[in-house]
């Protein structure tokens, strides 16, 4: 997991490369979604905005094709993360959720709001506390700019 401090510590480091453009276009365009509801900029990103605390998750989850960008507008929230190869596969990886879940213990981290978390696919994480969330959520295709037809 990288936690980076503040959107533009995002911005500086994370400024070259249309997926990278592709979170700046959706994370601009916060005023105009509503919450709860999957939006899309072409094929290669899908964002939300959540508000409230995530529900503590037993299991951790992980991701192949999409990894996860959580930019923290409001509020705090803990999220515990481990490379896959530390923790046991309990439900196999599904191509349909692009989701797999794992068990085991990992390194917990607080987030406050003006971070920004990657969470990278070799990894898995689940949140177990937050107070007075409000996030985006973006899920970045792990290929350069699209997906080619299966």
């Amino acid at each position: 997991m990288i936690i980076l401090n503040t959107l533009e510590e995002f911005q500086c480091v994370y400024r070259a490369g249309k997926k990278w453009q592709r979170c700046m276009e959706a994370i601009n365009n916060l005023k105009n979604i509503e919450p709860n509801v999957f939006y899309s900029i072409g094929d290669s990103l899908v964002y939300r905005l959540a508000e409230g605390s995530a529900d503590n998750a037993a299991l951790f989850e992980g991701n192949r094709r999409y990894f996860d960008v959580h930019y923290y507008l409001a509020g705090i929230e803990t999220v515990e993360y481990a490379a896959k190869t530390e923790l046991i596969q309990e439900v196999p990886y599904k191509d349909e959720t692009d989701r797999e879940y794992f068990c085991g213990q990992g390194e917990k981290h607080k987030l406050v709001a003006g971070n920004v978390a990657i969470f990278e696919n070799h990894e898995a994480y689940r949140f177990s506390a937050g107070d007075g969330v409000r996030k985006v959520i973006l899920k970045v295709t792990v290929e350069e700019t699209y997906f080619l037809n299966k």
